[in-house]
């Protein structure tokens, strides 16, 4: 039997059982009021895009509604509605999923904190969780979107600071030479050049991400003393010529960049496209434009064949032909010129991928990442800052023309005979001609991309020969992970079980086979 000294030992402090319970109400109130904002911000951010959306819908179907039949207006109608209940069925089935693995992984804590508090007297465990729970949701909503900020300055290529050249100019373009991140590396001069052509949607500075963490692919290329040369698109909202800028366009910009590169090393080029930037130059490349300029090809995430993708391809197939239409995206300028609005086709991708990309999901995801480990906080890495800093900031518009060009590739196959679904110059491009000018052509695509598939980013293989290479992980990996000279799949080796050649390794050995 205890003694009433050894009761007394086991019986809780009231008064600091209840000054723990008012810290725990006080902890919870703000985790809750953080949550809210936190959800508020990520449910805005998703929805702008939506709200922008209607605008241009209300503005196509004002001149459509009234020169169709009602029966087909309203056969298009339940159509769409039917796209609609399945993205929110997907959607709201994703969040509920979202909800309740979180709810799993914190119940346990929780009901033993109220076990406690309602039966114990003892409001510690409570406040232990109340604390550990607004920490978290202030790392959430607070830490690390400052962090995301404050990557800025250290984030892509920064063209202003003069650390790269620009070396020439056009009405849309302008083309820098890269320099090397590493002081003590030279650029050979003499060596084989290589010209990189970025996304138009996502832009350039992706594929500079992380220079002073040594993680650029076009680095990559520059600090193996390679004479590395970047296409970088002037601000569309100040180019009137960007703004009415042709696929045609695109290509004679392209051969002006390659005749000044060409000139100043006595070299062909290597044409280098990443994501959308790959399409355009095969198109320049097929269009016979570049012919003695450029002798080799590298594309990487390149969508070559949208139409057998499985993720975007298929979304657009179930959207009725009527709104399957660039209208739905095209925002006027106050100048009156029209452009593809890149925020809208960012979105795009976000329905595409709704079970991942709608709110509440993507909320409780970062939420799932900044919960500590084992009792620990866990580091907020600058990778991780700078890729969210790109997905929040880094959506362009683009010219209509080049949309068109995109658009079209993603609704018409490439023929039996390897034709492409568009014409430059009133020219068929047909990939046979990377065969019959010999051009050695490298294509890496990513393992787990769901942007661009293998199977998109493979087509060519159906009708020329290339080496492939495939990367692990996903869509920017090979600007991101893979271009640290240090990682499992550095830019500049072979690696893999296949021996396969990384994108700067291939300029290399061209450049050793010369």
């Amino acid at each position: 039997m205890n003694s009433p000294g050894d009761r007394n030992l086991e019986t809780p402090d009231i008064g600091d059982s209840f000054k723990e319970g008012l810290s725990a109400l006080n902890k919870l109130g703000y985790a809750t009021q953080t949550f809210l904002s936190g959800l508020a911000r990520y449910t805005t951010d998703f929805f702008v895009p939506y709200l922008i959306s209607t605008h241009y819908f209300k503005q196509a179907e004002s001149d459509k509604l009234f020169n169709t039949t009602p029966l087909d207006n309203l056969e298009s109608y339940l159509k769409l509605l039917d796209v609609n209940d399945d993205l929110t069925g997907r959607s709201v089935s994703s969040a509920l999923d979202a909800v309740g693995d979180y709810a799993r992984q914190e119940m346990g804590n929780f009901i033993q904190a109220m076990y406690q508090s309602a039966f114990a007297l003892n409001n510690h465990d409570l406040n232990v969780f109340a604390t550990r729970q607004a920490e978290l949701m202030d790392r959430v909503v607070h830490v690390y979107p400052q962090m995301i900020r404050d990557i800025e300055p250290e984030y892509g290529f920064h063209f202003e600071r003069g650390i790269h050249p620009r070396v020439a100019e056009t009405d849309r373009f302008n083309l820098y030479q890269i320099m090397p991140s590493d002081p003590t590396i030279t650029v050979q001069m003499d060596a084989k050049p290589v010209c990189i052509l970025p996304p138009y949607v996502l832009g350039a500075n992706i594929l500079g991400f992380l220079p002073g963490e040594n993680k650029s692919y076009a680095h990559c290329f520059a600090n193996q003393g390679i004479p590395t040369y970047i296409r970088i698109l002037k601000d569309i909202k100040t180019s009137e010529a960007l703004q009415t800028m042709t696929a045609e366009d695109d290509a004679l910009d392209t051969r002006m960049f390659c005749e000044t590169i060409f000139k100043r090393h006595g070299k062909p080029v290597t044409l280098n496209g990443y994501c959308q930037g790959g399409f355009n130059a095969l198109c320049n490349l097929l269009s016979g434009e570049l012919d003695e300029l450029v002798d080799a090809f590298i594309t990487c995430v390149a969508p070559m064949d949208g139409t057998r993708s499985q993720g975007l391809a298929e979304f657009l197939k179930r959207l009725p032909e009527r709104f399957n239409n660039l209208d739905y995206g095209t925002k006027v300028l106050p100048n009156g010129n029209k452009v593809a609005d890149g925020k809208l086709m960012g979105w795009v991708y976000k329905l595409k991928s709704i079970e991942t990309e709608q709110p509440l999901n993507a909320f409780f995801r970062d939420i799932s990442m900044l919960t500590s480990k084992n009792g620990k906080p866990v580091k907020i890495g600058k990778t991780a800052a700078a890729l969210n800093y790109w997905l929040s900031n880094e959506r362009f518009d683009l010219p209509l023309a080049i949309t068109r060009v995109s658009f079209a590739s993603y609704n018409i196959p490439i023929t039996a005979d390897g034709t492409l679904p568009i014409q430059l110059f009133g020219r068929k491009l047909n990939l046979k001609r990377i065969t019959e000018k010999k051009i050695p052509w490298l294509i890496c695509y990513g393992t787990h991309d769901d942007l661009v598939e293998k199977e998109t980013a493979l087509a060519p293989l159906d009708y020329v020969s290339a080496e492939v290479t495939p990367f692990p992980k996903g869509h920017v990996a090979i600007a991101t992970s893979w271009s640290d000279p240090n990682s499992a799949c550095a830019l500049h080796t072979r690696f893999g079980e296949g021996n396969w050649r990384g994108p700067v390794r291939f300029q290399l050995d061209l450049n050793d086979a010369l």
